[in-house]
């Protein structure tokens, strides 16, 4: 149950974080203007009105302008300025005082030196 909880605010966040909230606003709105459409029209005029862009409802309006502004907000925000202090580190490396090199094992040897566990196939001995 716990996990299924956590699965859903996973995907709200997410949904959010990405901007698809508007997706899914604007996916009840045009819900909403095809119903209202098809009440009036036939089916073919009522998608076509709905998805054409020349007749937005009230919602449709409403979520262009906030998506804007949040547009706006974003690259005003990503606009500020950088400032960097130079600052002079000193680095010192000092040598090791006895430094000698360690033999290099061979870790494929042991393994090289024992023989096969089983016989192999005979489907394979030709």
């Amino acid at each position: 149950m716990f996990r299924r909880i956590g699965h859903v605010l996973l995907i709200v966040a997410l949904l959010g974080a990405t901007g698809g909230h508007w997706v899914v606003l604007q996916s009840f709105a045009w819900a909403n203007m095809l119903a209202d459409h098809a009440r009036t029209e036939c089916l073919a005029d009522a998608v076509s009105n709905t998805f054409d862009g020349k007749h937005p409802c009230p919602l449709c309006k409403q979520i262009a302008a906030e998506r804007n502004s949040e547009k706006k907000a974003d690259w005003q925000a990503g606009t500020s300025r950088l400032e960097f202090s130079h600052e002079t580190i000193a680095v010192n490396l000092v040598a090791p005082s006895d430094f000698s090199l360690l033999a290099r094992q061979n870790e494929r040897a042991p393994m090289l030196s024992r023989t096969p566990p089983v016989p192999p196939p005979r489907s394979l001995q030709g």
